[in-house]
């Protein structure tokens, strides 16, 4: 018997040894494509990203030499700190220190060697506002049913001067993480496709915001906690985004101490909510022509073919699109299990994040995304983080700042908060 369970377990070393043998290697070499014509004097600081989308497994390496991958499919994001010169308006060079970012999805890695092309991008500062929360997934109410209506963003001012709120526009995908098609005319790259647009008034100068300083925007801007225990009062935000409803069962509640967003476009004939399992991406823009124009000017038709088991599928279909140039901020979400593809492209946002990890995942709830805190400023500000890769610059799963800030309810349980924190990570004194 002995002799029997010895013969059994060498058998299964040697299985395995059989298998070590059958896993290969590839000598993977990386051209990083710089997108537009830019004098690059020197770079460093590399890191190159590469995550097995078999395994799960992620591997980072600190130069694009000598890289050896275990065969199979790959997602990658690239990063490094570049010198590049400029000319100012007197055609004298200047040298500028900035971010080089890129991302790829979908790569094959297999044949023994093979050459990998990355895209890039310049990291500029667009000297405007960037998301600094974005809170998507709602609430429950004590009996475990869906809450809908505390949604909410906060942008922030992270220069070092003044900004103006009048005129920032902030949008929505239409396009979903979780689908990915052969769209004709395919205009991905320089354009985002979008089934809203909310746009916060004002000539000019009417909402200016302080550095370091942010603003709230809402779905309903009430006091939540009448209807449900388990949220939080929204009724001193900055702007909510209020709908005229068609449809008579399901009608927006408006605020008339809060001003509304102006509404340009929306998808739904009853009342808009942001997409609550996070499979889109978001934006804010500053859109330099008029709404007539706008509505005019830039509606988007295109097709696709949807391959199903009962069949294949032709089909047709239109949207608003929003130039990726017109972009001051954006962030790709998703989910792991079901994401195919980042939504806006690494000129925007080179990574993605998330609150949950899986479709319909019960954990998201009572959570937000957060963006990482770099620094105190000297008067006790935040300066936050922006590389323009939303893996790297949020905090994911936090309990959303208002939540803290209210004490309100982290759980269907009703379990109050009791931490206090600048970023969802970082805790903040309370003295």
């Amino acid at each position: 018997m002995i002799k029997k369970i010895y013969i059994l377990f060498l058998a299964s070393i040697l299985i395995a040894c059989s298998d070590n043998e059958a896993v290969t290697y590839t000598d993977t070499e990386i051209d990083v494509i710089v997108s537009d014509d830019y004098d690059i004097i020197s770079k460093n600081d590399e890191t190159i990203t590469f995550k097995n989308l078999s395994t799960g497994v992620c591997e980072s390496f600190n130069s694009t030499d000598n890289i050896k991958l275990l065969d199979g499919l790959y997602d990658c994001e690239y990063s490094a700190k570049v010198k590049y010169i400029v000319k100012n308006d007197d055609k004298e060079e200047q040298e500028v220190e900035t971010t080089l970012t890129g991302s790829a999805q979908g790569l094959k890695v297999t044949g023994g060697k093979v050459k990998l092309e990355i895209p890039a991008y310049i990291v500029f500062d667009k000297d405007d506002f960037i998301f600094e929360e974005i809170f998507f997934s709602g609430t429950l109410r004590p009996s475990g049913s869906q809450y809908y209506g505390t949604s909410y963003f906060k942008i922030f001012n992270n220069t070092d001067h003044v900004l103006y709120a009048d005129g920032l526009a902030f949008c929505e995908s239409k396009f979903k993480s979780t689908q990915f098609f052969d769209y004709t005319p395919d205009i991905r790259e320089d354009t985002m496709t979008i089934w809203s647009i909310y746009v916060i008034p004002g000539t000019g100068y009417d909402h200016p915001v302080m550095p370091g300083h942010s603003l709230l925007i809402c779905d309903n801007a009430i006091d939540h906690r009448d209807a449900n225990s388990n949220a939080f009062d929204l009724s001193n935000a900055d702007f909510e985004w209020y709908d005229e409803s068609k449809v008579a069962s399901v009608l927006d509640i408006d605020n008339p101490d809060i001003p509304n967003m102006d509404k340009w476009y929306c998808y739904t004939n009853s009342i808009y909510i942001l997409h609550n399992r996070g499979f889109t991406s978001y934006a804010l823009a500053r859109i330099p022509v008029d709404k007539d124009t706008y509505l005019k000017d830039y509606w988007y038709t295109y097709e696709y073919v949807m391959y199903l088991t009962a069949g294949t599928f032709y089909m047709s279909q239109s949207a608003y699109k929003l130039p990726n140039s017109w972009i001051v901020d954006g962030v790709n979400c998703s989910v792991e299990s079901e994401r195919t593809w980042n939504i806006l492209p690494p000129s925007v946002d080179a990574g993605w994040t998330h609150c949950g990890t899986k479709d319909h995942d019960e954990t998201r709830y009572f959570k937000s995304i957060r963006r990482k805190m770099l620094y105190l400023n000297e008067d006790g500000t935040m300066h936050l983080q922006d590389t323009n890769n939303s893996t790297n610059d949020f905090n994911t799963e936090c309990v959303p700042s208002i939540i803290e800030e209210q004490k309100a309810a982290i759980d269907v349980q009703g379990t109050p908060a009791t931490t206090l924190t600048y970023d969802g990570i970082v805790p903040k004194s309370e003295n």
